[in-house]
């Protein structure tokens, strides 16, 4: 298995794994526009990292990470939105490894903490996460304000 970072030729290889992550969190299948990948990751100001596992040239997984500032004091953090395994290679140490090299992103950049949040109703993503040696932080609340024209 490899992990290597997404490039714009993976556009319609992400593309794909949206949906199904969309699927997987009980939403509609919804067709993504690799052009809007390209337009979220590969244009001048990219708002995203992705990180494909392979394996034979099959996807079995991705991270996708943003970097934040200030974290503490004049610190960065490594903000991971989403970690997603495709059924059919789950338990066989993808997730484990895409959270490696998301680490070693962290580390190479100077990062202070790599952070992210999981659904209170995933109770295997808890219990990976848990494994990992992390541990809840419940001094924070999670807000969101939906915005109207939310795409490139």
């Amino acid at each position: 298995m490899q992990i290597e970072q997404a490039t714009e030729r993976d556009a319609d290889t992400i593309a794909a794994l949206i949906s199904e992550i969309e699927t997987y969190y009980g939403g509609e299948e919804t067709p993504v526009e690799p052009d809007h990948i390209r337009a979220w990751l590969f244009s001048d100001r990219p708002v995203a990292t992705v990180l494909l596992a392979r394996d034979n040239g099959q996807i079995l997984g991705m991270a996708s990470y943003s970097f934040l500032w200030p974290a503490a004091g004049a610190d960065a953090s490594l903000f991971l939105k989403e970690l997603f395994v495709r059924e059919n290679a789950r338990r066989r140490g993808v997730a484990t490894a895409l959270m490696a090299r998301v680490r070693e992103a962290a580390a190479q950049a100077g990062c202070s903490r790599v952070e992210w949040t999981a659904d209170a109703d995933n109770p295997a993503a808890l219990a990976f996460y848990q494994a990992l040696g992390a541990q809840p932080h419940h001094s924070k609340t999670f807000y969101r304000i939906e915005q109207a024209n939310g795409r490139r």
